[in-house]
């Protein structure tokens, strides 16, 4: 991990333009009550910047409009600053690289394919004719099922599960507890009693996909449960079986989504979102947190079904108002 870096070089890694007379050397990112004198800060908006008078750090990276308003006499000028400052934050925390090798307690099957460059960690069982790609780091505990893949530079954490025939793309992050591939919730009913619909579809998931802490993705009934490039989720989240999750749309914790839901690109769904099955969400749709999604959406915009929190004497009462209005 670098120790120093210059302005003109982070300006470099984010694609921003340095302003200023000096080019000083940066050893971190930070906030800007925390920020030393060797930190850069970031503002996002005019507000923001306006609030860094007084900060101690050595630089900033803000939009153009908002330079003269933080105070600081040097940093990088960005049309993004939230971008920006995620790029210069990779620049000093990279992920670490695989330290290729199987741990001795490790069980690997002999038809499992694994790259010499991988790593198996601690206690990690690796079953019949699964695929290990080159630089893949597998961490203490994990278990990948028969004829499971797992793409170039992925990274499980402890405890994660891949059921048998689930497929991982290139330089995904799996945190620790997440299960891809569990059985789908199907059952047929009969006669008062639940009959049990095999589920022998798989899980299909795309590059650049982050996956947080005990999220689980079901697989398919039939086809596969597919999750595309770019996908970004948070922790606990539930996706049910053959349900479709476009490139780069992002999910944030507790979300929801029932069995054979198709969400399309780039959609942003707030945290405890509920997300019926079987129904369609066009590309570019944002969802609130909290909102409880029942039917097709079929054009971009945001959406919320969230009534704001009130007294309950309150709410009590526009319940009952609610309920008289069917009678009118």
């Amino acid at each position: 991990m670098p120790t120093n870096l210059s302005l003109s070089a982070l300006a470099h890694i984010c694609g921003g333009a340095v302003y200023g007379s000096s080019d000083p050397l940066i050893s971190c990112v930070a906030s800007a009550e925390k920020a030393g004198a060797n930190a850069i800060t970031f503002a996002v908006d005019s507000r923001r910047a306006a609030a860094l008078l007084g900060t101690a750090a050595n630089a900033v990276i803000a939009r153009e409009v908002d330079i003269a308003l933080t105070g600081i006499e040097c940093g990088i000028v960005h049309p993004d600053p939230y971008f920006a400052y995620a790029k210069i934050a990779q620049a000093f925390a990279p992920r670490a690289r695989a330290n290729p090798g199987i741990h001795p307690s490790a069980v690997v099957e002999p038809s499992a394919q694994v790259d010499p460059t991988a790593e198996i960690g601690p206690l990690v069982y690796i079953a019949p004719q699964v695929r290990i790609s080159a630089g893949v780091r597998v961490h203490a505990g994990a278990r990948i099922g028969r004829s499971a893949s797992v793409g170039e530079g992925t990274e499980l954490f402890p405890n994660v599960v891949m059921y048998p025939a689930t497929h991982l793309g290139a330089r995904c992050i799996v945190h620790a507890g997440v299960v891809i591939g569990a059985d789908g919730f199907g059952f047929a009913p009969h006669q008062g009693t639940w009959e049990k619909i095999p589920q022998t579809g798989g899980v299909r998931i795309g590059d650049d996909v982050e996956i947080g802490a005990n999220t689980a993705i079901d697989r398919g009934a039939m086809d596969d449960t597919v999750i595309g490039d770019g996908v970004k989720m948070d922790n606990q989240i539930q996706i049910g079986h053959n349900c479709h999750i476009g490139d780069h749309t992002v999910i944030a914790g507790c979300v929801g989504v029932a069995g054979s839901t198709i969400i399309g690109k780039r959609c942003m769904i707030g945290g405890a979102a509920m997300i019926s099955g079987h129904i369609k969400i066009a590309d570019g749709v944002v969802i609130s947190g909290g909102t409880f999604v029942s039917d097709d959406i079929s054009e971009s915009g945001r959406y919320t079904g969230v009534f704001p929190t009130v007294a309950h004497r309150a709410w009590l009462k526009m319940a009952a108002r609610v309920r008289k209005l069917s009678k009118a």
